[in-house]
């Protein structure tokens, strides 16, 4: 079934029971939809597409949902859209499952790709029914833009205001606002602004003698508005533009968590790797905190690959060039702090590989059932034995930091 646009495919083989026909064994069958997520990260789609084949029809629902899931956006990337839709539609037409929501999703864009705006409707309410609470501000969105489009203006407007009411970016907002806050007040506040600024920089030597607080309370100040006006502006647009989406994968006191311990993690390395010969005891702003969630995001979205469909792919590659130009500019620019950048970014990715997305259903959880629902906290992997890597992982993280704050004591002492 569903075999248009995978004929003459290359070889494949794939060890144990999937080397043959006949019924396949549960930790086959599972193991086969790991490997087909690897498979489709490294664009050998038809491969994918076979292998997801291979476990379509396997006798628990919920695993045969998710092969199908898998299948349809194999031959999406394959340009086969007939193919596509086939087997999305064949997910809805199963018992509820965990790909049910992803599966209308999908529907709902593949119409909306072929003009059926009507039918592309229709998929998004079927979709808003199943979706967590963070997703629904977005498909009220979209169903607002498809309304307007159909010409319903009344239902337009009531799903935007269902949109508006619904974004889950209640912590970005509430960082944005504490952080423009004390900047301004420490900008403009006359000399009192100044002792402010002063008590809340990074202060290297006086973090070697025991100020570590400034590690972290670094984000909530930067330049002066007449040294640098676009500082806290862009620091707080590019927060704008990315809080909201670790917030949608973790929610919003993971996504506070996530940006105290990446500000730490840059202002550990900037404070450890800085020549005090040759490099200014004080810095300010939030840029390495903000990396720090870029970081979060490239790693959940490459390791974990939350359902998100296009988006999350896009998303993925914007990151990805947006890290390399800042870089590059931190380069050839005086004055920026890349080892801030470099700190905050590679304590986001470490965060972000031990801990998958609990507010949104990721590739390789969509076949558990029974299992742990959109929204509530559970390790990396259900097992005993990944949430000990978990707890190791935490613990090298601390070690590093550790080592990171002896280097700085014994260079700005």
């Amino acid at each position: 079934m569903y075999s248009r646009g995978v004929t003459q495919p290359p070889s494949f083989d794939y060890h144990g029971t999937l080397a043959h026909d006949g019924p396949l064994t549960r930790a086959a069958a599972l193991a086969a939809l790991d490997h087909a997520a690897e498979l489709m990260d490294q664009s050998r789609f038809v491969d994918a597409a076979r292998l997801y084949q291979r476990v379509v029809g396997f006798d628990d629902h919920s695993v045969t949902a998710a092969a199908l899931l898998g299948f349809g956006q194999a031959m999406h990337r394959l340009d086969d859209e007939n193919a596509a839709m086939g087997a999305w539609q064949e997910v809805t037409r199963l018992p509820a499952t965990p790909a049910t929501y992803p599966a209308w999703r999908e529907i709902a864009g593949a119409r909306v790709r072929s003009g059926d705006l009507a039918g592309a409707a229709e998929a998004y309410r079927q979709a808003d029914r199943l979706a967590p609470r963070e997703d629904r501000a977005e498909i009220a969105s979209r169903l607002g833009w498809l309304s307007k489009e159909l010409g319903d203006k009344r239902g337009a407007g009531r799903y935007f205001s269902r949109a508006r009411g619904g974004s889950a970016v209640t912590m970005t907002l509430a960082i944005i606002a504490v952080t423009s806050v004390v900047s301004l007040v420490a900008d403009i506040g006359g000399p009192d602004g100044s002792q402010l600024l002063q008590a809340l920089e990074m202060d290297k030597v006086a973090i070697a003698h025991g100020e570590l607080y400034r590690l972290l309370t670094v984000v909530l100040v930067h330049a002066p508005l007449a040294e640098n006006p676009f500082h806290l502006v862009l620091n707080m647009y590019g927060l704008w533009l990315f809080g909201p989406f670790v917030e949608r994968l973790y929610g919003p006191w993971r996504m506070l968590t996530f940006y105290v311990v990446t500000a730490v993690g840059a202002s550990l390395l900037s404070f450890a790797m800085s020549d005090p010969a040759t490099s200014s005891p004080y810095a300010v702003g939030a840029s390495g905190a903000l990396f720090g969630l870029i970081g979060v995001l490239v790693a959940a979205l490459y390791v974990h690959r939350p359902a998100l469909g296009e988006v999350g792919r896009g998303l993925l590659v914007n990151l990805v060039a947006i890290i390399a130009l800042n870089l590059m500019f931190g380069l050839s620019v005086a004055g920026i702090d890349n080892w801030a950048h470099v700190g905050g970014l590679l304590t986001g990715i470490w965060l972000g590989v031990l801990f998958r997305p609990t507010a949104v259903p990721t590739l390789r959880s969509l076949w558990v059932r029974p299992g742990p629902q959109p929204g509530t906290a559970v390790p990396i992997v259900g097992s005993p034995a990944m949430a000990a890597v978990q707890v190791a992982g935490l613990v090298g993280m601390l070690a590093g930091f550790w080592l990171l704050w002896g280097m700085g004591v014994q260079a700005w002492r």
